[in-house]
């Protein structure tokens, strides 16, 4: 169940029992990373339950917290359902593009197809920050090159405990 709250003609926020959430403990890995989230097939709010259940049991990654899901149009492709984001914090060992690779299974296992840029999807993981690192090649560009442009990672990033 999720509590939702209109901010304007385009956008809603919804709170729920996972988003958001902060964990109560010690980490023990390295290296912190923010991660948004996204999605607009489906029932992309059930999706984001599961793949918090699934982020938990890894123990390659701590989930640290989690933003209010926001529910916001889609830019570039606009011929496409509303999507809703999400900002997750993790810690973890994996270097940088070890840990872009394990985000990309999560969002495969999650039934995430590449058509096109700015396609509808599943699931859409992108790598925000990771541990104030800059870095700048074809497979990864962090911090990503566009959060601060965008809504979708502003509104739930300004709800974080960071």
């Amino acid at each position: 169940m999720y509590l939702k709250r209109k901010l304007n003609d385009d956008l809603l926020i919804f709170k729920g029992l996972r988003f958001p959430y902060k964990a109560n403990f010690k980490n023990s890995h390295r290296y912190q990373t923010i991660v948004g989230i996204g999605g607009n097939i489906g029932d992309v709010k059930r999706r984001f339950e599961h793949l918090f259940v699934e982020i938990k049991r890894d123990k390659r990654v701590e989930l640290l917290e989690t933003a209010l899901i926001l529910k916001n149009p889609p830019f570039g492709f606009k011929d496409q359902d509303d999507f809703f984001n999400s900002i997750i914090v993790l810690k973890t060992n994996m270097q940088p593009y070890l840990f872009l690779d394990y985000l990309m299974r999560l969002e495969k296992k999650f039934g995430r197809r590449r058509s096109f840029a700015n396609a509808p999807r599943t699931l859409d993981l992108d790598i925000i920050f990771f541990d104030n690192r800059i870095i700048n090649s074809k497979k990864l560009t962090v911090p990503h090159p566009s959060w601060s442009k965008r809504e979708s990672v502003i509104i739930p990033l300004s709800g974080l405990n960071l």
